[in-house]
């Protein structure tokens, strides 16, 4: 079993007999001929939705699902992760195809859906054990993950069939409200009130520079990798944020996780990719190639890196609000407090030297 794969979590558990009964009945083709039943562990990684690999045999499917307990508003929607994914696979072939989604909270707790597992290299903090990576493999590494991340940005969401998963102009100021409702909504005492930082957004929020499709979690581990030769992206997972906004803003939201080797020490503790590697780009370069590859206008980056950070903050503070009231106790979480006090402080020094 790998580092990434666990026994399921006894909270996390549900009724395997039941799942199987009810993939048997609507997606035949991922379960095996006999009556076996799976074999079902849990990815230990996610942050957000819960993921279990479903193993008949040698053939492996991903089930995703909601977590337990407190969920914000509007957030985890399967069904609208599915459709996202469904028709975004003929333009952009780095998405999983879905095999079967069920609304009936029966069968395993909540809605879920079940999709094709592709087989690559994930990376987390570390390179994974034995591996090794040159300054050039590194530099290379980026530059497939800049242009795939250029690459959704560049599709037209009308010819897609996804411009109705936007709510039209004014992204940025949506998401400047949207986040410091949700940070205000789920604090708790021993983080920051982060109400400077909120009031600074807002004071310097740009207009959208464009509509296009955005992953909205746009960072290493959601990446699957071939790095057997030249390295490329060949999956991108985890479409739960997905949506139409401002491009440059999804930049930012994923250059918050783009923790380089120079940075402060309490930052360099929250990293979760190897972009502190030699030869990765800095946050600097890793936007210079992107506004090349996109043509994208931009103004001034202090913004968006704020809103990164900012996001992030929120988004852990949400986990931890779940983790202090008792509703996951993944050992994972147990650092998230501290977590959103770095990025409270980060988002804070970067907004008192702008103007």
């Amino acid at each position: 079993m790998s580092a990434d794969i666990t026994a399921v979590r006894d909270e996390d558990a549900f009724d395997i007999p039941r799942l199987d009964a009810w993939l048997r009945a609507n997606a035949p083709e991922v379960v095996s001929a006999d009556e076996a039943l799976p074999i079902v562990t849990q990815f230990s990684k996610g942050a957000s939705n819960l993921t279990y690999l479903i193993a008949y045999g040698d053939a492996g499917y991903v089930l995703r699902r909601p977590p337990r307990g407190h969920k914000a508003s509007s957030a985890h929607d399967m069904k609208r992760e599915v459709m996202v994914q469904q028709r975004l696979l003929a333009y952009y072939p780095l998405v999983p195809r879905i095999r079967a989604y069920c609304s009936d909270p029966d069968i395993v707790g909540d809605e879920f859906y079940v999709m094709d597992r592709i087989d690559g290299t994930i990376l987390r903090r570390q390179l994974p054990e034995g591996m090794t990576l040159t300054a050039e493999g590194a530099a290379a590494l980026a530059r497939t993950v800049i242009d795939a991340q250029a690459d959704l940005h560049s599709l037209d969401p009308e010819s897609i069939g996804l411009s109705d998963l936007g709510r039209g102009p004014g992204y940025v100021g949506r998401q400047v409200t949207g986040w410091s409702r949700r940070y205000r909504d789920v604090r708790t005492d021993d983080v920051p009130d982060a109400e400077d930082v909120m009031t600074w957004l807002v004071d310097h929020q740009p207009g959208d520079v464009a509509a296009r499709l955005i992953h909205g979690d746009w960072r290493l581990d959601n990446l699957v990798l071939d790095l057997t030769g030249e390295p490329r992206v060949i999956g991108v997972l985890d479409w739960e944020m997905a949506t139409i906004g401002d491009p440059l803003m999804d930049v930012g939201a994923s250059l918050a996780y783009w923790v380089q080797a120079d940075d402060e020490p309490a930052f360099q503790l929250m990293r979760m990719q190897p972009s502190d590697l030699p030869g990765m780009p800095t946050r600097e370069e890793y936007v210079a190639r992107y506004l090349e590859r996109t043509g994208l206008p931009m103004g001034d980056w202090t913004f968006y890196e704020t809103y990164g950070l900012f996001r992030l903050a929120g988004i852990a503070q949400q986990i931890w609000f779940r983790y202090r009231r008792g509703d996951t106790s993944n050992p994972a979480f147990a650092g998230f407090g501290a977590g959103v006090n770095v990025l409270v402080d980060r988002a804070r020094k970067l907004t008192s030297g702008a103007s």
